[in-house]
């Protein structure tokens, strides 16, 4: 099926099918016409044998039946039929094919009221003919269709080589080099116009990147200095002893809010290096006291919810990455299942590798699921909840940069289970 849906091969087989169907409908024309004409002719000469034979015999009773070479003629009483041949005597008035053991006949009969006349023609040779004319188109048409193949191949050769060309170097472009000059390797005809075109939404396309990437760059460092004087007036505040209960708890939503908020703009500015081909070389980070500490900061949001937060360390489990990235990505899976389990609990499990985020919420419908990584998306069960459907496209990101696997799984006993492995190769937690 892949061969088939190739453009080539599609020229090609439209090349074979074009030739042979050609081939057989004009095999075809050939032999009706032949027949068409043989026909016509042997009975039309037939026809005015017997007429001619007839309007002679009646004005001379006394003449022969006519007898050719491959014609032969019978006249008789139309009590004394027994003289001309079984398969013939039984006709009717008209033309007649008639196939006797050894031979094909045309026939013409003329029954009278006092005689009857039978004129027939031995046609066995101009059958034999046909069929030799067959045998001799389908030659003809196996030769041409073949000749089509032949043609459909060496012309697509040549008619999508410059497309074939082009595709190549396509595909050789590094998708970091602005300087795409693809127009200047074709001439100006379809292709030129195509690689002109691609050239041109090659440009604006990197144009529209880099700008996107700029933006992100520069929105992320700058919202750094305000968060960080954020913080810094929120540590102050929460350092003073003489702050109510209510207040501390204020400033502390304040500094968690801007705790996550930094991560995130750190987040995005690893994104934007990535995309440069910069990483960076960062330390081991514990996942464990990342978690803790995102569970920490969703404690107080739990209100008056019947829900517990609880979190079972298997083994440590320490990843090379900024402890931004780790905070972003496992505090938007914690957020979540939070956000959107109303009673039960939220289990977060550590160990082999990876980090398991069991919940007792609604689930995820699996017609869903294919979506829930895109931008925006927000599923039927999270209508009526606050968030723009941007934190799983953005872990999504942060999880492939880094080659890290998740998945989301439907629970049997209701809710979810979402597994975020660091080291693919090892197994997924049970």
């Amino acid at each position: 099926m892949k061969y088939r849906r190739r453009l080539r091969s599609r020229l090609i087989l439209s090349f074979l099918v074009f030739g042979t169907l050609l081939s057989v409908l004009f095999a075809l024309a050939v032999l009706l016409v032949q027949n068409l004409l043989e026909d016509a002719l042997i009975t039309q000469t037939l026809a005015e044998e017997v007429d001619q034979y007839i309007v002679d015999l009646r004005q001379d009773p006394t003449l022969v039946e006519p007898f050719y070479t491959r014609i032969q003629g019978y006249v008789t009483r139309p009590d004394r039929a027994d003289i001309v041949p079984a398969p013939f005597r039984a006709l009717p008035t008209g033309v007649h094919e008639v196939e006797t053991d050894n031979a094909y006949y045309k026939a013409i009969v003329r029954k009278e009221s006092d005689f009857w006349v039978f004129l027939t023609y031995d046609i066995s040779d101009n059958r034999k003919l046909s069929r030799q004319l067959i045998m001799a188109l389908i030659a003809v048409v196996i030769f041409f269709s073949a000749l089509s193949l032949a043609l459909g191949v060496w012309s697509s050769s040549r008619v999508l080589a410059p497309v074939t060309t082009l595709a190549k170097r396509l595909e050789a472009l590094d998708e970091n080099d602005p300087s795409v000059n693809l127009q200047q390797h074709f001439p100006d005809d379809e292709v030129g116009q195509l690689a002109a075109a691609l050239d041109d939404y090659a440009a604006r396309q990197h144009e529209l990147i880099e700008r996107d990437q700029a933006f992100n760059a520069d929105v992320s460092h700058e919202l750094r200095t305000p968060l960080a004087v954020i913080t810094g007036a929120t540590e102050l505040m929460l350092a003073q002893p003489d702050l109510t209960d209510r207040n501390r708890e204020r400033l502390l939503r304040i500094a968690r809010a801007a705790r996550q908020s930094t991560d995130t703009t750190t987040a995005l500015l690893y994104l934007v290096r990535a995309n440069h081909g910069d990483l960076g070389s960062e330390s081991a980070q514990s996942v464990s006291n990342v978690a803790s500490q995102v569970l920490d900061n969703y404690r107080p949001l739990i209100g008056e919810r019947p829900l517990t937060l609880e979190m079972t360390v298997n083994d440590e489990v320490s990843v090379i990455a900024p402890e931004a990235v780790i905070a972003v990505v496992v505090g938007n899976l914690i957020g979540n299942a939070v956000r959107y389990t109303k009673a039960g609990q939220v289990h977060v499990e550590v160990g082999d590798g990876a980090i398991a985020i069991h919940d007792t919420g609604p689930g995820i419908d699996p017609e869903e699921m294919p979506h829930v990584f895109e931008r925006h998306f927000r599923g039927r069960e999270t209508s009526g909840t606050k968030g723009s459907g941007l934190g799983l496209s953005i872990v999504k990101r942060l999880v492939d940069l880094y080659g890290w696997q998740i998945q989301f799984t439907n629970r049997p006993e209701g809710g979810l289970t979402v597994h975020l492995r660091f080291f693919p190769d090892l197994d997924p937690l049970k």
